[in-house]
């Protein structure tokens, strides 16, 4: 089972003015800090992980919740992007098996693009 994608959401590029008014939020009490330091942990608690088999989308410090998807079935993919997100590269991922809610919803990931593609393509292997 080899890994093809495997990324935490990202903060910079997802919303680059907020990652602005934090940084000029730290000298106001430290503030800003704070808010940088919550929104990374929140980030690195969350992963998506594409094989050739399964997606994987694990979110969580110290409860952990984790969400299995075989490839085999992925009805649909749906990508969602801002403007400023086809700028910056990034974008929200939905994945669907059956029914009309999504079974995994990855916000912030980087290249969405790049995961529905591995997705398709790794269906088409199998």
């Amino acid at each position: 089972m080899s890994e093809l994608y495997s990324e935490h959401p990202v903060m910079f590029k997802n919303n680059p003015l907020g990652f602005i008014i934090c940084l000029i939020l730290i000298p106001a009490g430290g503030l800003g800090l704070l808010i940088l330091l919550t929104w990374h942990l929140k980030n690195k608690a969350s992963k998506l992980t594409v094989n050739d088999s399964e997606i994987l989308f694990e979110k969580g410090l110290l409860s952990k919740e984790r969400s299995e998807v075989n490839l085999a079935s992925v009805r649909t993919t749906k990508v969602k992007q801002s403007f400023f997100n086809r700028i910056f590269g990034v974008g929200s991922i939905e994945i669907f098996t059956a029914g009309d809610s999504p079974e995994i919803v990855a916000t912030g990931m980087p290249e969405p693009n790049k995961i529905r593609e591995l997705i398709k393509a790794n269906q088409n292997d199998g």
